[in-house]
């Protein structure tokens, strides 16, 4: 199925025009409705929600009206390199430094047969807040940097300037970037395993995979100054992530509803296995504990389950 995607150009103006309101579900159903006017053949759902994150903001008077939307361009056109000249002029004005306090957006929406064939959306919902008064008399900055962004400055409660929108950060085709444009790429080689296990085992008979897991992507520069992309699976459950069962104190009986109950509280089979794969940190003490409970008189894995685990045990990987 060939899918014709908005340009980014697009997606930036609808996001600006969808306003936030007090109910974000509602600037949310909005959103999603318009992208259905710009995309017809895509049905998107916002399957996670990652917050708690800033950036730097800008400048707002005493009564909260913007005086600056970049603090950083401002405070470089108002002091040509010399900081002590913003404290001189400034330092009665009652300004603020502001801070964008941030939540990415996931929505998904699948177009093909295979679980990688999906389009992968993130919308940021920013909001500004008083961050610090810009000028403090009892601290003075050593250099424009540390006036722009200061690591040890009495902060303020994060009060909203009302100020608050949607902004497009990024679309992907996430069949395209595992098959056509990433493969010399260790991680993403790693990433496309992670996406054929998937369709060889019991999880592909449930639903969907962009329900249950979302790609965080990262763009870098490697030694040798080439651009390259980090792809990590997270999971739509995020922070509600239960813990994987104990592999070193269980067997049996208790392994198996163990791992059972896992998936039956994640919403998919297998759902254990895919979670420690997406955990580098994880014990996988517990795939080992599984292994030698089906070598033994246990067999509560399927068929196809099992082969994937044994694939694994001879070539272990996570991502």
């Amino acid at each position: 199925m060939v899918i014709k995607l908005a340009n980014d150009e697009a997606l930036r103006k609808l996001c600006l025009e969808t306003s936030i309101n007090a109910d974000k579900s509602q600037g949310l159903d909005t959103l999603k409705r318009s992208l259905k006017s710009l995309m017809p053949e895509l049905d998107f759902t916002c399957v996670l929600t990652r917050g708690h994150w800033y950036r730097l903001g800008g400048i707002v008077d005493k009564n909260y009206q913007p005086v600056s939307d970049n603090i950083s361009l401002w405070a470089e056109n108002e002091c040509d390199g010399d900081v002590d000249k913003i404290i001189l002029k400034h330092i009665h004005s009652g300004y603020f430094a502001t801070r964008l306090a941030g939540k990415t957006y996931y929505l998904t929406a699948q177009y093909g047969a295979n679980n990688e064939d999906f389009i992968q959306l993130e919308i940021e919902g920013l909001e500004e807040v008083i961050d610090r008064p810009l000028i403090d008399k009892d601290w003075f900055p050593d250099c424009l940097e540390d006036f722009i962004d200061p690591l040890d400055f009495p902060k303020l409660e994060p009060e909203p300037t009302g100020k608050h929108w949607y902004q497009f950060r990024r679309i992907t085709d996430i069949s395209e970037l595992i098959h056509t444009l990433l493969l010399p790429n260790r991680t993403l080689n790693s990433l496309k395993r992670f996406f054929d296990e998937w369709n060889q085992s019991s999880a592909f008979d449930e639903h969907p995979f962009c329900q249950y897991w979302v790609l965080a992507l990262r763009e870098y520069q490697d030694s040798d100054r080439e651009h390259q992309l980090r792809a990590k699976p997270i999971s739509t459950y995020a922070d509600k992530l239960p813990e994987l069962p104990p592999g070193e104190s269980l067997h049996g009986t208790e392994l198996s509803t163990a791992i059972h109950n896992y998936d039956h509280q994640l919403g998919y089979p297998f759902a254990w296995y895919f979670t420690m794969l997406s955990n580098k940190s994880s014990n996988y003490e517990l795939a080992q504990a599984v292994l030698r409970d089906q070598m033994g008189a246990y067999e509560y894995l399927p068929a196809k389950d099992l082969k994937i685990l044994r694939q694994w045990e001879e070539r272990p990987y996570g991502i």
